[in-house]
């Protein structure tokens, strides 16, 4: 049985992140390969953008990245407060099943609690059970909001 540390990202991460992002996107999403340096840049933003979003990671104890968590933050008008969207939590397919999914999602609540955000939310598709028993388990409410959902895709 593995342990592991969940940890902020860090620009010694890039590598690895990168390929463990990779998998998320074009092997777990089905999605269109990034083009270029893309996916780099991106991390790199967030490493370096404290107003933006965070990353953790969650490292194995024999070294590899095993999964990932990215908060984007922004700002709820009526709170007056600002608020964390949970955008990913992944983990590696070898570390499935070890309880790291349920410490990850633990540990970006807790972050977002001491950081005082009013509220911290995330969707998951329809289909992905696993992540819904997981978010229900840990106290997440699919709140079936009367909002409806939009957005145009610019290719």
């Amino acid at each position: 049985m593995n342990s592991f540390v969940i940890r902020p990202a860090n620009l010694k991460d890039l590598p690895s992140l990168r390929n463990l992002m990779h998998s998320y996107i074009v092997d777990f999403y089905k999605g269109k390969t990034p083009q270029g340096s893309k996916l780099e840049n991106h991390i790199v933003h967030l490493l370096k953008s404290e107003e933006a979003g965070t990353q953790f990671v969650a490292e194995a104890e024999d070294g590899p990245l095993a999964g990932f968590a990215t908060l984007y933050f922004s700002f709820s008008t009526t709170r007056l407060q600002k608020i964390a969207i949970l955008n990913d939590l992944f983990i590696d397919e070898q570390y499935r099943g070890s309880g790291l999914g349920e410490n990850m999602f633990k540990h970006v609540l807790n972050y977002t609690k001491k950081e005082g955000f009013a509220y911290m939310s995330w969707q998951t598709a329809q289909d992905n059970e696993p992540a819904q028993a997981l978010y229900e388990k840990m106290g997440g409410k699919n709140i079936n909001s009367e909002w409806i959902h939009y957005e145009i895709e610019h290719n």
